[in-house]
């Protein structure tokens, strides 16, 4: 089955590296023009140039922005209108791990996380849903983690916030269906992206990267950890007109690992 998004603007948060690249990626390869919104503005050109590369005749913009700031997202929202008209397809993919002992963490924290995670996607959904209900056509996608349905003992403040996440996905879906907006989820669980590069520079001592990585995955009840690729297949598929009678679903993209379907 070949997926198109031709004639679709995407917008993609957290969209220069891992996850958010790899659907950026994707997309541009479907069809889809993209703004990605990150906040290093060195990677992000590169980012757009990769694009431009896959599909030179698209239009792909790199936004610098803090989405965990309501003033940026208003204008990372703003100047990717500006760019190529409004956007109809969503995906909020902003965040990194944040996991405490609950007693270490503080207000700041709490607020921190919830404004990254829940909050910018709560001011995008605002912003972008109108012109979507307008076409009569849209897509949002949220990117959560496995820790949404199954939280576990010194997740916080990461997985309330994605809890919250998953419940608005399920608000949005029932109250826009009718709009034409389809609203879902994905909950990650361990892929391979920058955030695991990071821990392992941190962590893994003597161990190549792929050894690390190897490690990991066998905790996985497939064997290893997913790839980047895998996760925006998915995402692709829930922003095309493939998916028309998918809308409310947090689907599990964890090789097995989440104890709750």
């Amino acid at each position: 089955m070949e997926i198109s998004l031709k004639g679709h603007r995407a917008l993609i948060t957290g969209g220069s590296r891992g996850l958010g690249r790899a659907m950026a990626e994707a997309f541009a390869a479907a069809g889809a023009d993209v703004a990605v919104v990150a906040r290093e503005e060195s990677v992000l050109q590169e980012t757009a140039a990769a694009l431009s590369d896959i599909r030179p005749s698209g239009r792909f913009i790199g936004i610098s922005a803090d989405v965990s700031d309501a003033a940026h997202v208003e204008r990372a929202h703003g100047q990717a209108v500006e760019f190529f008209g409004p956007i109809d397809v969503l995906v909020n993919n902003a965040g990194t791990s944040n996991a405490q002992p609950f007693l270490q963490v503080d207000d700041q924290n709490w607020m921190n996380d919830f404004n990254l995670k829940f909050f910018s996607a709560v001011r995008l959904c605002r912003l972008c849903i109108p012109d979507m209900q307008r076409q009569g056509w849209g897509r949002i996608i949220n990117t959560l983690n496995s820790a949404a349905k199954a939280p576990g003992a010194n997740s916080c403040p990461t997985s309330v916030a994605r809890a919250a996440g998953m419940a608005m996905t399920k608000a949005l879906a029932t109250e826009f269906a009718a709009d034409g907006v389809l609203v879902n989820a994905l909950n990650t669980g361990l892929l391979v992206s920058h955030q695991w590069v990071t821990r392992w520079e941190a962590q893994a001592g003597d161990q190549t990267f792929d050894q690390f990585i190897n490690e990991m995955g066998r905790k996985i009840p497939i064997g290893r950890m997913g790839d980047p690729r895998e996760f925006a297949n998915l995402a692709l598929f829930l922003a095309s007109d493939a998916a028309s009678y998918l809308t409310g679903a947090a689907i599990n993209i964890d090789g097995g690992l989440t104890p709750v379907v």
